[in-house]
This record gives structure tokens, sequence and C-alpha cells, in this order.
């Protein structure tokens, strides 16, 4: 194709709106008549309450109704479904507590949802709920995980013995047993992956509406997969069927995970429409979103990694404990099981892994996941071990590492935990990053660092993760409650342009530039003839969203399919119209020719032809050329890559500053170089600010620490430096794009490749191991905890 198809840096089609302030999110949206909601949530981390006191509020000005969970009760709504159910080790189901779409009996963590106040502006909605008076009788809490499985902890749900969620395992216990007995050495390491609070830039929002003469509800939420919140909220909260049902995702400013999931809000507004017959607004602010937004992350974990004389691996154990929050999240139980402990063996052949995993509830924010979701936590518990074998193996961590990778020639590889990955190359990809980076030009910059007074330090880390979840059978087993396929309709019209309505969602990954290049190339027509619909219940067939770097392996095969079939029917126009053979018919460039002639039909013409029909074959074929396409995964895709990154660290105050940083990912086939290099830049920005400076902190009696902006440090524009990007590519062997996804790699590889390198440059003062983030502070009191010792030396 020309200069806008597949392998094109393209500029994205959608930014100019974005840019010019013509987006249409969410808040932008106001329906006629509509009122405003304010929630009021729980200022107690968990109590018991004994009553709400509604009759001021209610009379305060502009008041519409107030609802609480009495209400809720009353009109017998379902609690918030969780999306993936996990079996314990005994084959028993998880603990699975009800989720109430407004608190009923308890609040269980500073947030929880108490009551719903609708009112004729916002501001009379916050107003009035501050006239509540609720009643509460204070209980223990528990925030932090460990203390969750203590002896006597107080328990989160009084049906949850010891606030154990799951107690989980895979791989072979046995094998890893055996390993360990003969090997040579065993290197321990006890980590902690730090809970974070996503932050995007569009706060979540939702508004209401209830169609009375039709009896039909619309949602329009701040989504990235409306069909899945129809699914959730119509079959088991409001109970409503999905033909009365409308969901509508806009424009969507960020999401990062933290919108994937069916939020109480969603439903309370939906469902408060009805109630009052008038639209119901709400919008968080974002001091709410601190404490509404599922959180990320949040593992403790001990790994022990066997290996023999030479460094190979013989064997991983890991141990994990997960924090679940107050509830269950939609997709949680999932992060620290299938989407973590799977990918434990990295890009090494380990022969033996086994890992558990104990999941727990804590008076906190549900946790779920978050970019990357599961890989972040295992690559870093992997590649930091990693390190730590090579330090204490006394074998250089390059080499290391070359030793213990799965060779090129192994695919498809299948690893000791389910996984197996079909395609890569880690030694070229390795091998392409410590060239970028000028990995054996560091000593000469550690020295010129040093005679400035810095330390400075080099790290590395080499990651795979899994995208595009599937195949939907196999993930059922598993536990997955909804399929995991996706859906395209390609539309063509009398003239040759193209309408594709996808059931993924684009919250900032350029879907609508990258589909329409898909397009382009295989119908051979300009992208800018192509338009891409996606957040609509009401005009896409079916889909599941987007999330976990599925949308161009999953979501854009099923166009590649739907496009398939045009090209078909296409063949068969063009072959009653130039009077031959259809298995003479060849297409190519947007042409239907006739092969071994110079007969050829244009694109528009074979289209035109089908809607407008006085030269068809109507025996043979219906008028139209408008074809959907399902497609459901063979298996996962698997990017890989290499990040290196450099730190420099100021003694005097332990500030880490990041001076070079270079990602080199195989993410398949590139469809569009500058959206996948925007992707990486923008990840590896995140697993910066997860390294060095984000975390959610709780005190010991559950109150949030860090919620604003003013607590929780978010890496800015100084906190980073140019992101060197590159590619390499192997083929996903298992879809027609042979694409692998790279929303979430700059995610995954970046938080270990900083925490080494800070571990490197801390050298000299005998630092081991610290767990993000490496704050200033915690970076100062190394340094001085050791310089007694050094100078004594």
């Amino acid at each position: 194709m020309g200069h806008d198809g597949i392998g094109a840096s393209m500029r994205r089609k959608e930014d100019h709106r974005f840019i010019s302030g013509h987006g249409n999110y969410t808040d932008d949206i106001n329906r006629p008549g509509q009122a405003y909601a304010y929630i009021k949530r729980s200022d107690r981390p968990h109590a018991r309450i004994r009553g709400i006191d509604t009759a001021a509020a209610a009379a305060a000005p502009g008041v519409v109704a107030v609802f609480t969970g009495k209400d809720v009760e009353a009109d017998q709504l379902g609690g918030l479904p969780c999306g993936w159910q996990i079996h314990n080790k005994d084959g028993s189901p998880m603990a699975e507590p009800p989720h109430p779409v407004l608190a009923i009996g308890k609040v269980r963590y500073v947030g929880d949802a108490v009551a719903l106040v609708i009112a004729e502006s916002r501001q009379q909605a916050k107003d009035a709920a501050e006239l509540l008076v609720i009643d509460y009788e204070d209980l223990p809490a528990i925030a932090s995980t460990l203390d969750a499985i203590k002896p006597g902890a107080a328990l989160v749900h009084d049906d949850v013995a010891g606030n154990v969620c799951y107690d989980w395992h895979i791989g072979d216990a046995a094998a890893v047993d055996a390993a360990f007995a003969k090997a040579h050495k065993i290197v321990a390491l006890d980590l902690v992956n730090n809970r974070l609070i996503p932050n995007p830039m569009e706060p979540r929002a939702a508004i209401g509406d209830y169609d009375a003469s039709s009896g039909e509800y619309t949602l329009f939420t701040t989504s990235q997969n409306p069909h899945v919140i129809r699914l959730l909220m119509g079959a088991f909260v409001l109970h409503l069927p999905e033909h009365l049902l409308r969901v509508v995702a806009p424009d969507v400013g960020g999401g990062f995970g933290t919108k994937i999931f069916h939020y109480a809000e969603e439903a309370a507004v939906t469902w408060a429409a009805g109630k009052i017959r008038r639209p119901v607004k709400w919008t968080s602010e974002r001091g709410e979103s601190f404490m509404t937004d599922a959180h990320g992350r949040d593992h403790v974990s001990k790994a022990e990694m066997a290996v023999d004389a030479e460094g190979h691996f013989l064997a991983l154990r890991v141990s994990t404990l997960a924090n679940m929050g107050a509830y269950l999240s939609t997709f949680a139980t999932s992060v620290p099981t299938y989407l973590y402990a799977t990918l434990l063996a990295g890009v090494y052949k380990t022969p033996a892994i086994y890992a558990e995993v104990k999941s727990v509830f804590t008076n906190t924010v549900p946790v779920d996941a978050y970019r990357g979701a599961g890989r972040p936590e295992a690559t870093f518990l992997l590649e930091r071990l990693v390190d730590v074998v090579a330090r204490e193996t006394g074998i250089d961590r390059i080499e290391l590492r070359r030793r213990n990778f799965i060779p090129a020639d192994a695919f498809p590889y299948q690893t000791p935990v389910a996984l197996q990955y079909d395609s890569g190359d880690y030694q070229t990809t390795l091998a392409s990053a410590l060239k970028a980076a000028d990995w054996d030009g560091f000593d000469a910059r550690r020295r010129a660092a040093a005679a400035k007074g810095k330390l400075r330090g080099i790290g590395v880390s080499t990651y795979v993760e899994a995208c595009g979840i599937a195949p939907s059978a196999v993930a059922g087993a598993l536990g997955a409650r909804a399929g995991l396929y996706e859906v395209a309709n390609v539309r063509v019209h009398p003239t040759g342009s193209v309408t594709v309505f996808t059931g993924t969602h684009s919250h900032g990954q350029g879907h609508e530039t990258t589909f329409a290049q898909i397009v382009a190339e295989q119908l051979g027509i300009p992208a800018s003839q192509v338009e891409v619909v996606h957040g609509d219940t009401a005009k896409i067939p079916f889909g599941m969203g987007t999330y976990g770097s599925r949308s161009l392996p999953v979501g854009g095969s099923a166009i590649v399919k739907a496009t398939d079939k045009i090209i078909a029917k296409g063949k068969k126009i063009a072959a009653h119209l130039m009077e031959a053979s259809v298995d003479d018919i060849e297409f190519k460039d947007g042409k239907f020719s006739v092969a071994g002639t110079d007969k050829s039909k244009a694109f528009a013409e074979i289209s035109l032809t089908a809607y407008v029909p006085h030269n068809y074959p109507i025996e043979e074929l219906e008028p139209g050329l408008d074809e959907t396409a399902f497609y459901d995964p063979k298996n996962f895709t698997f990017p890989g890559g290499c990040h290196v990154c450099e730190v420099e660290i100021d003694p005097e105050t332990g500030t880490t500053t990041v001076v070079r940083f270079t990602a080199v990912d195989d993410v398949g086939r590139v469809i569009n170089p500058m959206i996948v290099e925007g992707q990486v830049q923008g990840g590896v920005a995140q697993g910066i600010g997860q390294a060095l400076m984000e975390c959610a902190l709780y005190d010991e009696s559950g109150q949030l620490q860090t919620g604003s902006f003013m607590d929780y440090t978010m890496p800015r524009a100084d906190n980073l430096p140019n992101i060197s990007v590159g590619t390499e590519v192997t083929l996903c062997t298992h879809n027609p794009l042979g694409v692998k996804g790279c929303g979430e790699v700059g995610a995954i590889g970046s938080p270990p490749s900083v925490i080494n390198a800070v571990v490197d440059a801390l050298r000299d003062y005998d630092v081991r191991h610290l767990n993000m983030p490496a704050t200033p502070a915690k970076v100062w009191q190394l340094i001085h905890a050791n310089a007694p010792r050094m100078a004594a030396e």
C-alpha cells in the first residue's frame, strides 16, 4: 500500500479534534432536564451503619432525591459482579462477598459509597450531602497486606475466614523441590510491588438516562468496554435485558486499565434515572478519584532461584500475597494469578517453576488491573532476582541472562507455567538495546559522574509479556466469565468509503488511525476514506473492549477477517461485470483485475454496483457490501524486549535522575511506528513513576495518606529523559497481521531496569535491593547508613 497503509508513520487522525478542544467526553454531554448526583462517601475505613437521617438533606434547596442502601435493598439490586472466578488449591471456589451499589449495613473503606444525593445542580447536591447524619459504629480496620493474615486480624467481611479470598497455585512443586535439593546455590529475595493510584487525565463520569415511552435505559460512561458494562450491569445488578440497556462510551481521556471495570456509580445513576424519570449526571472530583478508582499492584513476595555451578537456572519458587482491597473489582482476581504467575518464566528456560498466590481483603480501595496488569509485577520480581543471582554468583548480569535465554530456535516454547510462547528472539533484542544504550561506554560515563560527585548506575531488564488473552474456551476453563473474542463490522458505502464498527475502544492509543491503516492496506483505499466507530452498544454488534493490549491483535484481526469477506464478495461482483471466472479475479492496490488481461474494475466501481445492482448476479449475491467477522485468538501474543536505564544519584540529597533510557521491544509487525513509539514512551514514563516516586500509602487506621497530588507524586517532564525507542520484529504466528501489542510494554520493562540501575549506582554501599519507589529519602538513608562502614574500611 502507499503512504498511509501498514508501516507508515501516519499522524493520528483523531488528534486534531482533541488538541483543538472538539473532543466529546462524557462530561461534555448534557441531557435535557438532567439532574446532578453527588455521592456521600465513608470517611471511615470500617464501620457499621446504625442509621442514616436523610431528612435535612432531602429538604435542602434543589434536592430531587436521596437514596441509600435501604433503597438499593428495596429494589433488589444485585451487587457488582466479579468477572473471573479463581479456585483454591483444593479446588474449592474463592470467597466472593457481595459488593452493593450503595453500602448496606457496613462501610469497608474510606471512599465506600453511602448515599446518592440528586439535585438541580452539582453544588446543591454536594451541599445537601453535608446535611446527611450518619450514625457509624467504628470497627477495627486492616490496611496492610501482611496484617490481613495475622492471627486474630479483624475481618473485612464477617463470612470470609482469615480475610483470604483464595489460596491458589500453579506449577510443579515436587520438581522444584527436587531441583532445589541438588542446586549449587539458592538465591532468595523478598520484595514488594508498591500500590499505585491510576490518574488518567479525565476523571470518571457517568450519565444515566431513562426513556419512559420505551422503557430503555442509556448510560454514558468513561469506559474501556461498554459492552462488558452492559452485560454486567444489566444481567447482574439492574436485572435488565440487553435490548432495554444502551451503554455509550464517547471519547475517553486515558484509562490505563482503571476504566475497564464496572463501577458502582454507573449502576447508581442508571437506576436513579429510572426512579426520578430524569437524566442523572455524576462527575468525579480528582480527590474522589484517588479513593474510588481501582488501585493497582500491591504485592508482597518471596522469590527463590536455584542455580547450578555455571549459573544455569534450575528452578524458581515464588510465594506472593496480593491485596484485593475491600471488594472484588471486575477482573481483580485474575491479575495475581493468570496474568502474573503464568509469566514467571519470563524470557528464561527455567525447567521447573512453582508459584503460590494468596489474595486477601483489606479495608482499602479495591485493587484491579493497571497498565500491564500482573506482567509488570512478574517482570519486576524476576529481573530483580536475576540481578541478585548475578551478584551472588559473580557472573556478569548480561552473560547470566544470555546463558539462560530461551533460544531463538526453540519456539514454539512451552513454559512450566501453562503458557506456550509462539515466537521471539531475546538475544537479538538484548544486543540491539545494549548497542543503542552504549553499554560498553558506561564505565567512562560513571567516572565522569564521580568526578562531579555523583553516583552513576546502569540497569537492564529483559522481559516477555502476554497480550490478547485467549482463546475464550481456555480462558473460560480458567475462570473467565466472559468471552475474549472481538468483532468488526466493515461497511463499504456506495462510493467506496468505509465505516468500521469495532468492539474495542480507544482511550488514547490511536485506534482511529491504526485501524484505518489496516483497512487502507487491505482494500487499497486512502486511510482518509475510512471512518472508525466504537463505544456504542447500539451501533456495534458486540465487543469485549480494550485492555491487555488486545485491540490490534484481536480487534485488528477481526477487521482483517471482515475485509477478507468484502474482497471475496467483491471478486464475485467483479467476475460478473467482466464476464470472467471468479477464480481468475485478482485484487491488488484497490483494483479487481482479470488475470492475464488488461480488464479491471476499481474498488469504488464494485461498491457502487453492490448498492446500485443494475448489472448484478442477484441470484447468487445479496446487494450491499457490508460484512461482520468475529475473531477468537488461538493463543496469547507475546511481546518482549530489553530496557536499559542509566541514572545519576546525588549522594547529598538521595535524588535519583534518569539520565538515559533505551527501550527496544518486539511487538510483532509494526502498523504505525509513530504510534508505537508514543505508546512505549508513555509506558516508560509510568514505569519510571512507579520505580522512583509513586506509592499509595495508608496509615495504620486505614486512612489514605496519599489522597491528592500534594501527597502522591506523579512523574513530570523534568523527571524524564529523552526516551530512545527501537524495535526488533518477530511475527506472531497465529494472527493474520503478525502483531503482538505494544500498549503496556513500556510499563513492564522499565521499573526493574530503573531499580537495577539504582542498585548498581549504590554498589559501593553494599545495597543488595531496595523496593519501589526509590524516593530521595529512602536512597539517602541507604547511603548514609553505609557511609560510616565505608569510611572505616
